[in-house]
């Protein structure tokens, strides 16, 4: 039956609505007479006086996802972050230590406590070797990323707060451990907004379900929620597997316009009437969005698109698939994609580190390389910033058999929070650069920290953000991703 919106009756007061307008009525009074007794009340004006300046609530306009300029120069426009869940040994990867060799099997004298009981030093099991120009060593675990180390910024004085995985993956997204907050790509989307108004602006690709800590890792927190990140199941290959209801089984696009268009109005009225609800608007937002999807997501992700040639060059397997399609998601307006590695055996090897890290390294070193490799070939690193690495890093001492933690074997790494490593790539970073070290055994970093409020600041810097002032006010407070932490490593910029 045909509608016709402009007959649309404007809906009534709920009963909900009015007792809370009664309930916020009484404490009106009462605020009004603790100010009046103070004498901060503010009367009507005057004759003659200017009327005061009520106070509003920030809208982002019409469209939240709309492109928009930061206010610096910005070189980095868009975001890649490799998430190496688990917390890889940078011993064993970006970071070499030939003293581990020297002093392997020895006690190692340190007043650092560590999460579980460890015993001596325990040498890497991998070969390093200089690679590039620039002669950085890399582990034999990385050598098709190593081809491309002339482009890779490595940081080796990476430092977080706690040993434990659900604070310090919090920290590494979020920029707190303990308390809700925006995510770092919800903070880039909300300031950058995104090219492409027919996929999400920040997508998470994380196969076989979600990491510990779930989607807080890519939540927008206090946000409005059109910024959270929208995360992909990406073990299935198949568009409808990935999306679900990518594709409308039972109406045609014409019929489902009428249907969201008559849905739109009605909740754009609802909103007239509610001005400022963040929830409602990412709702709008949200609908219009997954309509939008049904042609441009369905081409993304189909890499049977993509020449031989490219995909012969990325491998196969999950992770492989994963990077190419978010090279044709970032040539789309993609703003920020976060893809996740270590799906079932994370790199949390607190035993057996020989065999899991090598089978880890097998399944992304050689798509990591490709993908920086096709990224600068197409004239696009220049301007996006890749981030490698994991929550924290591991311990240089062997981990003792303690119940639960591992198999009883004495050949694995325990957390290690007080050094590790973390490499940048493309998007205004030195390339075939070393920035700051760990001990001559790799316990903790100890030249030219860096932390991770550190490396969040850097990355906004890169952008084109002030940390310091790029802010979202919420109950009161002006937050931001760096808390009140954070300085810009400006020795790691070109």
């Amino acid at each position: 039956m045909a509608h016709d919106a402009n007959h649309i009756a404007p809906p009534a007061t709920t009963r909900r609505e009015m007792l809370l307008r009664s309930g916020m009525g009484m404490g009106g009074l009462a605020l009004g007479s603790l100010l009046a007794e103070q004498g901060l009340l503010i009367g009507p004006a005057r004759a003659g006086e200017a009327t005061p300046e009520p106070m509003k609530t920030a809208r982002l306009g019409a469209n939240p996802l709309s492109p928009r300029t930061p206010p610096g120069a910005g070189r980095a426009k868009r975001v890649v972050h490799l998430f190496m869940n688990g917390g890889p040994s940078h011993v064993d990867t970006f970071d070499p230590k030939p003293m581990l060799d020297r002093h392997h099997g020895k006690p190692v004298p340190t007043n650092l406590p560590t999460e579980r009981k460890t015993g001596a030093a325990m040498r890497s099991p991998f070969s390093f070797k200089k690679y590039g120009q620039s002669g950085i060593e890399v582990s034999d675990l990385f050598k098709h990323t190593a081809g491309m180390i002339d482009d890779i910024c490595v940081i080796r004085s990476m430092h977080a707060d706690v040993p434990n995985h659900e604070p310090s993956l919090m920290l590494m997204n979020c920029g707190d451990a303990r308390q809700a907050r925006p995510c770092l790509g919800s903070w880039v989307l909300y300031g950058l907004g995104t090219e492409n108004q027919n996929l999400p602006g920040f997508i998470v690709m994380c196969p076989g379900g979600f990491p510990i800590a779930e989607s807080q890792n890519w939540q927008s927190a206090f946000l409005p929620g059109v910024f959270q990140g929208t995360y992909l199941d990406t073990k299935h290959a198949e568009v409808e597997k990935l999306i679900a209801d990518i594709r409308n089984q039972k109406v045609g696009p014409r019929t489902q316009r009428a249907q969201l268009d008559l849905l739109g109005e009605l909740n754009r009225r609802h909103l007239d009437q509610r001005p400022g609800e963040a929830e409602l608007e990412a709702r709008i937002q949200s609908f219009e969005l997954a309509y939008r999807m049904q042609s441009d997501a369905v081409d993304a992700f189909d890499i049977s698109r993509e020449p031989e040639s490219i995909r012969e060059m990325y491998g196969e397997g999950v992770h492989a698939r994963q990077l190419l399609v978010t090279r044709r998601l970032l040539e789309r307006g993609v703003r920020f994609v976060q893809v996740w590695h270590g799906e079932g055996q994370p790199w949390d090897n607190h035993d057996d580190i020989e065999q899991g890290h090598r089978a880890l390294a097998n399944q992304c070193d050689r798509p990591i390389a490709a993908f920086l490799l096709d990224l600068k070939q197409r004239g696009m690193l220049d301007d996006t910033l890749v981030m490698w690495g994991g929550e924290f890093g591991r311990t240089p001492t062997v981990e003792l058999p303690t119940p639960g933690s591992n198999q009883g074997k004495q050949n694995g790494r325990d957390h290690n929070h007080y050094g590790f490593t973390m490499w940048l790539a493309g998007g205004g970073v030195k390339g075939g650069h070393v920035h700051g070290a760990t001990d001559d055994l790799g316990f903790q970093a100890v030249e030219n920290k860096v932390h991770v409020h550190d490396l969040h600041a850097t990355i906004l810097h890169l952008l084109g953000f002030d940390h310091e002032r790029f802010t979202y006010r919420y109950a009161g407070r002006d937050f931001r991703l760096t808390d009140v932490h954070g300085t810009v490593v400006r020795d790691i910029l070109a």
